[in-house]
């Protein structure tokens, strides 16, 4: 067989995203994608539509169209004035009607793209083929509650009827980490939007790549794999194992049985968490397989300009937006701006603190030094202390405005920096005034000059040779006197203020 000279991954994304509405697709029902839901009991989410009950007739969700429109306008796409519903025929326990309500030929949202950071630092635009708006699927198990074995399969309906929107890339992602961050991205982009809750663990996200390898040989010819469709994962993790996998797999499959992409070679596979290997699920079904034809129980959508018109005043400031504005308002790094803007609630939270700060000092501090100042406290001590407490940053205990006396102690001078940031925790547990705080814990810097006097002189004459050395040029020698002086004050002096003190008596 000719060797191989090169491998290169083609990657394309189908992610599902669970839509937060009251009520379901087609029917008054209550949506377990609802926060209000979460705990709701197996089958309660259940009515005679999502049962497909004889004689029960689906009625669209207003609110769940609105919601795809403004994912599809964040992403650039065209949102044509006609679409319809279309009926997906399959059978499986899970899908109780026996076909699902979706979207074939006549998609919501067309075209479109999205900016996601790619592994040498840069971005690079990805291709949006389509989204399209359905109803999801009931859920099945294998095991009873606690984790119990079952030989059987239990079917939970509270999922049946969710509002579910497929969002379908071009291939163009090259490599698992380009995958992860255009997964994240997209989970980011519609948290901003307020469209979905994106909790991982409840399903509200699944990602399924479509993954084949472009091999060429060492005679310069190419060939490409069948393409494996790897079915709901819903973790980060495991989009990055499955493609990894299945790139070394698909390699050795060609090497074992020759075959390449071709008609009714797609197939698709399942996803094992623990041996951290794909597993053959069935071959792939085409479009006609499913016998799509126009659902005859709902009317087209139907857009104008006026209704695209209200759905654009929805869109918030998406995150890319803010990652430019983060870095020309606030001069921040881009890995800052990328760190603040890559999850909702934390990115509000900082924006919360900038506006905190700017109404306790006025004037008194730029628009500029308010926002690095804020993601300085947010990137390093909220950071750290998220990790240490396993909670997210906006959980700590920290209001923004106890964060803006922070700021604003910290930008007068009144505490060192290692004195602000026990203070950032000391208010992670309690409700205190940042002021009130650091003068209850002794934390406020003195600046008397006849206070810091004393301490140089009685540091200057603890440490003669390091204040000889000192007066003499070496101003390495100056550690020793000001860690004195701090000592001796508990903190309390202003190191600054001290060496100038120390300049003045020992270099006059």
């Amino acid at each position: 067989m000719t060797t191989i000279a090169s491998t290169q991954l083609k990657i394309g994304m189908e992610i599902h995203v669970e839509l937060a509405t009251r009520s379901k697709m087609f029917s008054r029902s209550a949506n377990i994608a609802h926060p209000d839901n979460y705990d709701a009991p197996p089958n309660s989410l259940c009515d005679p539509v999502v049962l497909g009950l004889p004689g029960a007739l689906p009625v669209m969700n207003r609110e769940a169209v609105e919601m795809s429109m403004m994912v599809g306008m964040a992403l650039g796409c065209t949102i044509p004035d006609f679409s319809k519903w279309d009926r997906k025929n399959y059978f499986y326990p899970d899908l109780p009607k026996g076909y699902q309500i979706s979207q074939y030929d006549l998609p919501l949202c067309e075209g479109g793209s999205l900016e996601i950071p790619v592994p040498d630092g840069g971005t690079r635009n990805i291709g949006i083929t389509r989204a399209h708006l359905e109803e999801d699927t009931g859920k099945t198990g294998h095991e009873l509650p606690g984790g119990l074995s079952y030989e059987g399969s239990l079917i939970d309906y509270n999922r049946a009827g969710v509002p579910l929107l497929e969002i379908v890339s071009e291939p163009d992602l090259r490599c698992a980490e380009e995958a992860v961050a255009f997964g994240k991205e997209l989970r980011n982009l519609c948290r901003f939007l307020g469209v979905t809750e994106g909790v991982m663990q409840r399903g509200h996200m699944r990602f399924e790549p479509n993954i084949n390898m472009i091999i060429t040989l060492e005679d310069g010819t190419t060939v490409a794999t069948p393409i494996a469709e790897i079915k709901n994962l819903n973790s980060f993790r495991a989009v990055q194992g499955a493609i990894e996998h299945e790139a070394k797999r698909q390699v050795e499959a060609w090497k074992s049985d020759g075959l390449v992409m071709g008609a009714g070679a797609k197939s698709t596979r399942g996803w094992d968490d623990q041996r951290q290997v794909t597993f053959l699920q069935r071959a792939k079904e085409d479009a006609h397989d499913y016998r799509y034809f126009p659902e005859p129980d709902l009317i087209p959508v139907v857009v104008d300009d006026r209704w695209r018109s209200e759905i654009e005043t929805k869109i918030p400031e998406l995150p890319n937006r803010r990652r430019v504005r983060y870095a020309s308002d606030y001069g921040l790094s881009g890995k800052d701006a990328m760190a603040l803007t890559s999850d909702r609630d934390p990115c509000y939270f900082y924006e919360a603190c900038i506006e905190s700060t700017g109404a306790l000092v006025g004037d008194g501090m730029k628009p500029s030094e308010i926002g690095t100042a804020a993601a300085k406290f947010l990137l390093n001590v909220g950071a750290r202390l998220a990790n240490e407490r396993g909670r997210e940053l906006q959980e700590l205990g920290i209001d923004p405005q106890q964060v803006a006396g922070v700021i604003e102690l910290r930008h007068a001078n009144d505490i060192g920096s290692n004195a602000a940031e026990q203070l950032f925790e000391m208010l992670c547990d309690s409700d205190a005034e940042a002021r009130d705080a650091a003068e209850e814990a002794g934390l406020l810097q003195v600046t008397d000059t006849g206070q810091l006097d004393a301490w140089v002189d009685e540091a200057i004459a603890a440490q003669p040779q390091a204040a000889e050395d000192f007066a003499s040029g070496k101003d390495a020698a100056v550690g020793r006197l000001v860690g004195h002086v701090m000592k001796a004050s508990g903190g309390q002096a202003d190191a600054a203020a001290v060496r100038n003190c120390l300049v003045e008596k020992l270099r006059s």
